[in-house]
């Protein structure tokens, strides 16, 4: 079976907006209205075959605002044909040309140009709350435009839901206020269809499908700060509070919080955060940080809420402490991609690590290494060693010189025998020693060789 042709973009638009139940195009304009683009030029005829050589034909416009003056008119130039420069908004009006003070023709000017294609895009603050649609605008558009918006449920033989949208002028944005009947279900999908229009032309936008529960998007935590814990110096507690829009007490929330300290650039995030606080226990010593926490829905559906407003603070700083004045000290060390790395874990300071027991541990442990004494202690015990090993190399030295001088000979010296320096001792006699089994007693003379006083010596 053959394909049938495409239709025509004009055609699928007119469909859309059929399906829709409204069409989208121009605004119906009468037929003394005339339509000038914004920057052009346009020219006003009075007569078409012109009127007599001696008969001066004028012009005059409504001031805007006239019906609230009284009807006021401003003259302008004479002639059959009124030419008019570089339109604004505000030339439109309407133009009037007089022949004696007579009128003969009367036209209505329209100073506007085609509206923007409407990109959409809705949200719901809250489960018992309407959804709200949107789009914004690149410029301001012409005060004859209008917007409207039609919600119905997809597949289903009903007539879509109208409603008007409103222009604000500080955001630059057309914003539709969805009604949702009470009980409606948040799984069943709902087709938005948009509609732009003005005198210049009229644009429809895509059609969005969407559900209840997947456009949830809470507004941002309120009422954030930041505290430092007494004698907990990497230590921070973040507060928080719920935004006015969400009621917890049937819906909760789920929070996601970011932090750095302020000469960092990047954040650190803490996920799947279901209270109203949060301590931080891998903060900078004494540096002053960037706090910001942001919510969803508890079960995951929806968006995110914008982050909230920037909090400070900074942790709490023993003034005794001499690290204060070597700059911050932190846990963390930062990479080459400017991420941050290991955090050392509050496990390894002990159970008391919140009151400050784990914290001592690493203060003494800085102050030990920074405190200047270590490094004089240390200076003079290596000069201290350094002397005594020059002393020992320069003794042995010394000693191995001597001795290689006195060992030195005369070359051709013969051997020498040694010579006793005292006369050979006498004879012993054969008789053996009587020893006396007990220890001499001083003074006392014991006679055990009689041969020594016979001797003759």
């Amino acid at each position: 079976m053959a394909r049938p042709p495409p239709l025509p973009a004009a055609l699928l638009l007119l469909a859309a907006a059929a399906g829709a139940g409204q069409p989208c195009g121009p605004a119906g304009l009468s037929r003394d209205t005339v339509l000038g683009r914004p920057g052009a030029n346009i020219t006003l005829t009075c007569r078409d075959e012109g009127p007599a050589a001696n008969v001066t034909v004028s012009w005059q416009v409504e001031e805007q605002g006239a019906a609230a003056v009284g009807g006021r008119r401003r003259r302008l130039a004479e002639g059959n044909t009124l030419l008019l420069k570089r339109l604004r908004y505000d030339d439109s009006g309407r133009y009037s040309c007089y022949v004696g003070g007579h009128p003969l023709r009367s036209l209505r000017l329209l100073v506007e140009e085609p509206p923007e294609t409407p990109r959409v895009s809705c949200y719901r603050r809250s489960h018992d709350k309407d959804v709200l649609c949107e789009w914004p605008l690149r410029a301001k558009p012409s005060p004859g435009t209008r917007a409207m918006l039609w919600v119905k449920r997809r597949f289903a033989a009903e007539n879509a839901t109208e409603q008007r949208c409103r222009y604000f002028s500080k955001a630059r944005k057309f914003v539709c206020r969805v009604k949702v009947p009470p009980g409606a279900d948040d799984t069943k999908p709902l087709v938005v269809s948009t509609c732009v229009n003005n005198g210049a032309g009229g644009s429809a936008g895509e059609d969005r499908i969407i559900t209840l529960s997947s456009v949830l998007k809470p507004d941002p935590p309120l009422n954030v700060t930041v505290e430092a814990l007494e004698k907990a110096p990497q230590w921070l507690r973040v507060n928080w509070s719920y935004p006015s829009s969400w009621d917890p007490r049937f819906y909760w929330l789920r929070f996601r919080v970011r932090y750095r300290p302020e000469p960092a650039q990047a954040f650190t995030e803490v996920d799947q955060v279901m209270t109203t606080w949060l301590d931080i226990r891998d903060a900078w010593r004494g540096t002053r940080h960037v706090v910001q926490v942001r919510a969803q829905e508890e079960f995951g559906h929806g968006a995110w809420s914008e982050w909230s407003q920037e909090a400070v603070g900074t942790p709490w700083t023993d003034p005794r402490d001499l690290t204060s004045e070597m700059g911050p000290f932190s846990s963390q060390f930062p990479t080459e991609d400017g991420t941050y790395g290991v955090t050392l874990p509050p496990e390894l300071f002990g159970e008391d690590a919140a009151d400050g027991a784990g914290v001592a541990v690493v203060e003494a442990s800085a102050r030990s290494v920074a405190s200047p004494y270590a490094f004089l202690v240390a200076g003079g015990s290596l000069l201290l060693g350094m002397t005594l090993f020059l002393g020992i190399v320069v003794r042995y030295w010394q000693t191995w010189r001597t001795d290689g001088q006195r060992g030195a000979k005369p070359e051709g010296e013969g051997q020498h025998m040694l010579v006793p320096l005292a006369p050979p001792s006498p004879p012993l006699s054969d008789t053996p020693l009587l020893l006396s089994p007990s220890s001499p007693v001083a003074g006392a003379l014991h006679v055990t060789n009689l041969d020594y006083f016979f001797s003759g010596q």
